[in-house]
C-alpha cells in the first residue's frame, strides 16, 4: 500500500479513508494489537509502520518508515503523539471478514454516533470472541481515529461490517433479540437461542414497529428502576456476558 505523507495526512477526514481504503492507527498499544492480528489475518500484514528515531529500532515484520518528529505530528490526531503510527489497509481488512465464521453471532449497532461508544462495545465483542459488529446505515465511522483508539486494538480482531440495512437482518439471522423494559428477563431460556442483537441510537433507541414487523424478540435487563436506562455500551455488554455464560453452562453440562 503506497501512499504519499500528504495522502497519509488526509486520513484523519473520512471520505479519504474512504477514497484510499486505509486508516491510521496510533501509538505503541495499537500497533502491537495490530501486529498480533496480522499473525492470523493477511490482509493486515501489508500495513505499514511510520516512527521517529526514538522508534528505529521497534522490533516488527512490518515495514517502518523513519520520519522527523515534526513528520509524525503531521499524521497524527493527538496533542502528544508518542511517535509511531500505523498505516492499515482498511477495505483489504474489511474484505477478509467478509465470510461469516461457524457459530458467529452478531451485534447489530443501529445508527450509533459516540467513537467511544463504539470503540467501548469492540473490546467487549474481542474479548468474549465470538462476534461480528454490524453497522446500520448513519453510523460512526469505525476507522474514525477516537473510535480505533476506544477500542484499543479491539477493531482488529472483531469482524465488522457496514452499511447493513436493518430491515436484512432476518435474510441471514433467524433470532433477532433487542431490549425493552417491558420484554422477557435476560436470563431466560430463550435469549440464548439469540443470533443477532440489536441495539439502538444512543438517544433514539430503535425504531420499534420496524422491529415488530421483522420479528425481533424482546428481553429486560432486571435493574432497580432508579434510573431510565443503561448505557449503550454497558447493555452491550450485559448481553454479551449472558451469552457467554450460558454457552458455558451448556458445554459444562455437556461434558
Amino acid at each position: 500500500m503506497k501512499l504519499s505523507l500528504d495522502e497519509i495526512r488526509k486520513l484523519q477526514q473520512r471520505k479519504y479513508r474512504e477514497e484510499f481504503g486505509a486508516f491510521l492507527a496510533e501509538g505503541e498499544h495499537l500497533v502491537l494489537e495490530l501486529q498480533r492480528a496480522a499473525v492470523h489475518h493477511a490482509p493486515l500484514r501489508a500495513s505499514q509502520l511510520y516512527v521517529t528515531p526514538a522508534y528505529a529500532d521497534w522490533d516488527s515484520p512490518l515495514p517502518k518508515v523513519v520520519l522527523s518528529e515534526k513528520q509524525i505530528r503531521t499524521l497524527c490526531d493527538t496533542h502528544t503523539p508518542q511517535g509511531i503510527v500505523a498505516l492499515v489497509p482498511r477495505d483489504a481488512l474489511l474484505q477478509d471478514w467478509a465470510k461469516p465464521r461457524p457459530g458467529e453471532r452478531c451485534v447489530y449497532l443501529h445508527e450509533i454516533q459516540d467513537p467511544g461508544n463504539l470503540g467501548s462495545i469492540l473490546r467487549t465483542l474481542a474479548w468474549f470472541g465470538g462476534f461480528r459488529c454490524l453497522l446500520g446505515p448513519n453510523s460512526v465511522d469505525p476507522f474514525n481515529p477516537k473510535t480505533v483508539r476506544a477500542s484499543m486494538g479491539a477493531l482488529f480482531h472483531v469482524p465488522l461490517e457496514q452499511d447493513v440495512p436493518l430491515e436484512a437482518l432476518p435474510r441471514n439471522h433467524a433470532a433477532l433479540a433487542c431490549l425493552d423494559m417491558q420484554g422477557e428477563p435476560l436470563t431466560s431460556a430463550a435469549f440464548q437461542s439469540s443470533t443477532c442483537l440489536v441495539f439502538g441510537n444512543e438517544a433514539r433507541g430503535l425504531p420499534r414497529e420496524q422491529l415488530q414487523a421483522l420479528g425481533a424478540r424482546a428481553f429486560r435487563i432486571p435493574g432497580s428502576g432508579a434510573i431510565e436506562s443503561l448505557n449503550l455500551a454497558a447493555s452491550v455488554q450485559i448481553c454479551a456476558y449472558e451469552l457467554q455464560r450460558g454457552l458455558m453452562d451448556a458445554g459444562q453440562a455437556g461434558d
